[in-house]
């Protein structure tokens, strides 16, 4: 859903946003006010090609800005497009190509108008609308469609690489074989190169460490003859005055450190002996160790993550060839399913088609277009990742004409009133839809109709829409209003007092009428109390 739009220096828009709820919202305004600019900002978010000539006096460059949630996933979007040069466009403050912002934005926001690419107008999109009206029955075969055409692609993947080039993968298996086993033998484990690297240094320094070793116990026996004297001496006067109590203490502990080192480097010193054979083996182990490092990786930690990984690509590899004289019957067999059931899927999508249909029509009857014709038609196709179906739809705002594409035969008005009849019909909640246009031709009951189902698609979808009726306008939960003063066009948003007042304005023309804001207060009651 859009969480907020904010414009800059877009036609006579210096500087405005607005904030639509997650319900209705409406944005209403004189003629050539500006109403139409702020979905101008959109359709730039969009990824619609940028014109110059809608970059306003006030700055030397048009900017977009918006902010979209899906979930818990918010995405801020940011369209400039300069005076002079090309435009610019930013996901996230990463700098993005204008045709990523139509994938990543166009799914999530519809915009609905006279001069839009409509949904309607893609075989996917319809698709989707009647996919949405499918029952129990038919979503749990669609499930079951998707899940096997994923398993017949991974089938075809597999089978490619084994028709392909068999022979590259057994070279590559009995290469990788080669490269596990050799980590293997090597019986290394992590911190080996380290303890290999210290036991080296001592091995071939033997005779050096264990001389120095030596000289410095000798040494150490002077330390701790002279220390045990000092400790006698510092208890003796202890005795005579308790002032030299610490000093005592301190000795002791110096004397018992001192003995301790003497322990320690003893024992080290009877450990290390020149051993020619265990530094012979211990350089042959840092040699292999070397050469492992040479061919795998620049660490002992990196060598074990290559076996690692080689091992487990030596399994899916053996489990790969071994499918090799069954694989052609497993994708026959996955193809046959995936005609069984997508022939079970586009029934399913004939039956809410039917159903869409009947429940459109019953929707743009309520809209003023009672004799309008429309059909969705479904012919087959090879499967692809949707089904087997190939879906159009084509519309008639009257029964005496023959339907057609809706590109050819709908206006501008008629696409929008069509547009909400379809996703009333589908019942499928979510995202943002946005229409421009929906009220041409509209007046009277119909618009209160209009505005009636405008709020039902908000139940579960958030809704924008400019209007110039004040029957739409009463069923929104929120109001935005777009006034020009002066050469810049302000936007605000509308409540209580003031929303009386825009209301009334547009009734009547008169926005402080008594009768007016009278007739405006009762047409707010009777929107919100249906």
């Amino acid at each position: 859903m859009l969480d907020h739009l904010r414009v800059r220096n877009l036609g006579v828009l210096e500087d405005a946003a607005i904030v639509p709820d997650r319900g209705f919202t409406v944005i209403t305004g004189e003629t050539g006010a500006g109403k139409t600019m702020l979905l101008g900002a959109l359709r730039l978010l969009g990824g619609e090609k940028a014109k110059t000539a809608h970059v306003g006096p006030f700055a030397e460059e048009a900017v977009a800005e918006g902010l979209l949630g899906e979930d818990d996933d918010e995405v801020g979007v940011t369209r400039v497009v300069p005076r002079d040069g090309k435009s610019r466009a930013y996901v996230n403050g990463n700098v993005v190509a204008a045709a990523a912002l139509e994938e990543k934005i166009g799914r999530l926001v519809d915009i609905v108008g006279q001069h839009d690419r409509l949904a309607l107008r893609s075989p996917q999109a319809i698709l989707g609308i009647l996919d949405a009206r499918l029952d129990r029955k038919g979503q749990a075969v669609r499930a079951s469609y998707h899940e096997t055409w994923a398993r017949y692609r991974e089938a075809l993947t597999d089978q490619r690489r084994l028709g392909g080039d068999s022979m590259a993968l057994e070279r590559e298996l009995d290469l990788l074989k080669y490269q596990a086993g050799e980590i293997a033998a090597a019986g290394l484990a992590e911190g080996d190169d380290l303890r290999m690297e210290s036991m080296g240094a001592r091995l071939r320094n033997a005779a050096v460490i264990r001389e120095n070793l030596l000289a410095a116990l000798d040494l150490l026996d002077r330390v701790t003859s002279g220390t045990g004297e000092v400790v006698s001496i510092l208890r003796k006067l202890g005795g005579i005055d308790p002032a030299f109590t610490e000093q005592s203490e301190v000795a002791d502990e110096v004397d018992a450190r001192a003995h301790d080192l003497h322990r320690m480097m003893r024992l080290v010193a009877e450990t290390v002996e020149e051993d020619p054979q265990a530094l012979l083996e211990l350089e042959e182990s840092l040699t292999l160790l070397g050469d492992l490092k040479r061919k795998y990786g620049r660490t002992l930690d990196e060598v074990l993550q290559f076996g690692a990984a080689a091992s487990l690509r030596v399994s899916e590899l053996e489990s790969l060839l071994a499918q090799a004289t069954t694989i052609g019957e497993v994708v026959a067999g996955l193809e046959a399913d995936l005609a069984r059931i997508g022939a079970d899927l586009s029934s399913a999508r004939r039956a809410a088609a039917i159903r869409i249909e009947d429940g459109a029509k019953a929707h743009l009857a309520e809209l003023g277009l009672a004799t309008a014709r429309l059909n969705i038609e479904i012919e087959p196709r090879s499967p692809g990742p949707s089904g087997a179906d190939n879906a159009t739809l084509s519309f008639s705002s009257d029964d005496r004409l023959a339907p057609g594409p809706i590109r050819e035969v709908a206006s501008g008005g008629e696409l929008s009133r069509l547009m909400l009849a379809l996703r009333l019909a589908s019942k499928a909640p979510g995202g943002t839809m946005v229409f421009d246009e929906i009220d041409a031709g509209v007046g009277g009951i119909t618009a209160l109709a209009l505005g009636r189902k405008l709020a039902d698609l908000a139940a579960g979808t958030q809704v924008l829409c400019v209007t110039h009726l004040p029957q739409v306008a009463a069923y929104a939960t929120t109001h935005y209003v777009v006034e020009r003063v002066g050469p810049r066009a302000e936007v605000r948003l509308v409540d209580g007092e003031s929303r009386l007042t825009e209301l009334s304005r547009m009734l009547a023309g008169l926005p402080d009428s008594e009768r007016g804001r009278d007739a405006a207060a009762e047409l707010l009651e009777g929107a919100h109390r249906s």
